[in-house]
């Protein structure tokens, strides 16, 4: 039997390597998990993985410094999709991991079935940020500059729909293209052209460029109209 996915898990830990083994093993049945402790070696797995469909990066191995070795292996293996697993919870951290090109990051301390769902809601294509972490970015200065240089106007939240302002609701809460189609009552396939539609109106290139700039909405005043 062909296996469903084939993930790495580039951890210099190896008590974390097999507990995350095990979560994919119970959660995503014939799926072939590839174990590393430096990012040399992940980054010659990369290379000579053709179908390899995901990493999963802890940020403070040997050889990483940092984000420098996301950004490194975003450079070497662009196509691959990574995400941070990493015990650092400091909201700059996470951000930043995004801006440099990682599609999710997943805390160590997560419950289980949090990373369960993290792991499948990046596997259908989607971006996962934690929702604690973007609701308490709020509170954070230089966060909060940020969004000032890149919020959204009040004319381009009035040219969304009250559709597309649901959507985008449900994004900024975390939701994937999937839970917010059961909420909403819709297609999954309309969920997608809404975000499509939000993305162009609200002039930005992606999913989680979307997420950050909407962290400081007040929904409610906009869905009044």
């Amino acid at each position: 039997m062909e296996p469903a996915y084939k993930i790495l898990i580039a951890d210099d830990h190896p008590l974390f390597r097999e507990a995350i083994s095990n979560v994919i093993a119970s959660g995503f049945e014939n799926t072939e998990i590839i174990e590393t402790e430096n990012l040399d070696n992940a980054l010659e797995i990369a290379k000579n993985t053709d179908d390899l469909d995901l990493i999963l990066l802890d940020l403070n191995m040997p050889g990483m410094h940092g984000l420098n070795g996301l950004i490194t292996l975003r450079n070497e293996a662009p196509s691959l999709p990574v995400v941070i697993v990493s015990a650092e919870e400091d909201k700059q951290v996470v951000l930043q991991a995004i801006t440099y090109g990682a599609i999710g990051f997943i805390t160590k301390s997560s419950p289980r079935s949090e990373m369960t769902g993290a792991i499948q809601q990046i596997l259908n294509g989607n971006v996962y940020l934690p929702s604690d972490i973007i609701r308490t970015s709020k509170e954070s200065h230089s966060r909060k500059h940020r969004n000032d240089e890149n919020a959204i106007s009040p004319e381009m939240l009035n040219s969304l729909t009250r559709r597309q302002l649901l959507v985008l609701e449900r994004m900024a809460k975390g939701e994937s293209n999937k839970q917010i189609a059961y909420n909403l009552n819709i297609a999954e396939t309309t969920v997608k052209a809404h975000v499509s539609a939000i993305l162009r109106k609200l002039a930005v290139h992606n999913r989680v460029q979307a997420i950050l700039s909407a962290g400081d909405v007040d929904f409610s005043h906009y869905l009044k109209r």
